[in-house]
């Protein structure tokens, strides 16, 4: 090998482990599974900004099932991108967005109940008590179910506390 070609091979080895060196840091610091956001108390896809992926909250009510909702009919309200199906819709969340917004910001209330934030899906969901409940998967569905005053309460009690674990 000549002179030359061992000087190279030198510096495109140092430049190699530089660039690894540079790297270690991101490399070795741990990194949290990918989820909903959760320095907001409402579900917010992180990428996008909407609210329970996309659907139309009030198409829960009116259609008895879950819509997506048309991007060029939205709303931001409270922080987050809210979608809707339909003019009439988006006009009956603006008037009243409590009475539309999932309980919880979204929150599965099997988990809020444990003082958990795990976020809900819109495809598993339920109205109790005329308000809309988003779960994670079908088993926590059939745990509120299956007592729905008693999970609700305790989603009630423990929800203060799940917020401030939110953030601001």
């Amino acid at each position: 090998m000549t002179a030359a070609r061992q000087q190279r091979k030198q510096r495109l080895g140092i430049v190699a482990l530089a660039g690894l060196l540079w790297l270690l840091p991101a490399i070795a610091t741990p990194r949290a599974a990918p989820r909903a956001a959760t320095s907001e108390r409402i579900v917010v896809d992180r990428h996008t900004g909407l609210a329970i992926g996309g659907y139309d909250p009030v198409a829960f009510y009116v259609d008895g099932k879950a819509m997506p909702g048309d991007a060029d009919l939205e709303l931001t309200y409270d922080g987050a991108v809210w979608r809707f199906c339909n003019i009439g819709n988006r006009e009956a969340f603006a008037a009243q967005p409590e009475v539309y917004m999932p309980r919880f910001g979204g929150y599965d209330p099997v988990g809020v109940a444990r003082g958990i934030a795990v976020a809900g899906n819109p495809n598993t969901w339920l109205i109790s008590g005329n308000r809309l409940f988003l779960f994670y998967d079908r088993d926590r569905l059939e745990t509120f179910r299956a007592d729905p005053e008693r999970i609700n309460s305790a989603a009630e009690r423990k929800w203060p506390d799940v917020l401030r674990t939110l953030g601001p």
